[in-house]
């Protein structure tokens, strides 16, 4: 199957496109025009790194969304261990994980919260992916919510889902005004699910510059820490996915 990769190159067209533009001219100029032998390696280099990160990140993304469990999300019942009675599900836009959860918890009480923010969210990736969500029935049930200010009761939510949505957010500030939220809309002892690609090594071989997106593991240490979140838990599904399980400090 590779229904997680047609989704990469949709949202990300113009990378693709561009890497394709790049490769093409490099090879008609190299043929039409003589150069240096230095200026031809360069080209050659050039040419090489974005046919590499073309195909690593879309060899990436299937092992990621197409062969992994990850988007199938059944795998979050035994990271969290004791099933909750309700629990949001927190996205910027693009939610691929409500109706799976939903069959994963049947039964439970569950909101669905877009916290896409246009002032922040800039890329144009997300509004692609805004404009495609996988499941419309989903999409126009959540609520649109400001993630400074949950409309949700105070310690009410076993656990929040933030899956593959957090780090839209791109200052510290604005992260630790979301845990914050989260830290008062839990119970206490509740957990939150964080799911994320890292700024590491890993995540640079697959995706190159685009790594930069993404947020480091200290980063994210940091966001827990100012909300009073002790990490559980945390795993790796793949090298290029990593899954924190917290639970509120009381």
């Amino acid at each position: 199957m590779t229904r997680g990769v047609r989704r990469i190159v949709r949202l990300n067209w113009p990378f693709y496109a561009a890497g394709a533009a790049a490769i093409a001219c490099t090879v008609t100029v190299r043929a039409a025009v003589p150069m240096p032998a230095g200026a031809d390696l360069l080209l050659r280099l050039a040419a090489g790194a974005a046919a590499f990160w073309m195909i690593a990140s879309l060899a990436a993304s299937w092992i990621v969304y197409d062969r992994s469990p990850l988007m199938r999300w059944r795998w979050i019942r035994d990271a969290i261990g004791v099933p909750p009675v309700s629990w949001i599900n927190v996205h910027a836009g693009l939610d691929e994980s409500t109706a799976a959860l939903r069959r994963v918890f049947v039964g439970t009480g569950s909101r669905v919260l877009d916290i896409f923010d246009p002032a922040q969210m800039t890329e144009p990736s997300i509004a692609r992916a805004r404009s495609r969500s996988p499941d419309a029935r989903d999409a126009a049930a959540a609520e649109r919510v400001d993630y400074r200010d949950l409309p949700v009761q105070t310690s009410s939510v076993d656990v929040a889902f933030l899956l593959l949505s957090a780090h839209e957010l791109r200052s510290d500030a604005s992260r630790a005004a979301l845990f914050a939220e989260l830290r008062r809309v839990l119970i206490p002892g509740g957990r939150v699910v964080v799911v994320e690609h890292l700024r590491d090594w890993a995540n640079f071989l697959a995706f190159g510059l685009g790594f930069l997106h993404f947020h480091s593991w200290r980063t994210w240490m940091r966001a827990f820490e100012s909300g009073r979140f002790a990490v559980g838990s945390e795993f790796s599904i793949t090298p290029f996915v990593h899954v924190f399980v917290l639970r509120r400090v009381s």
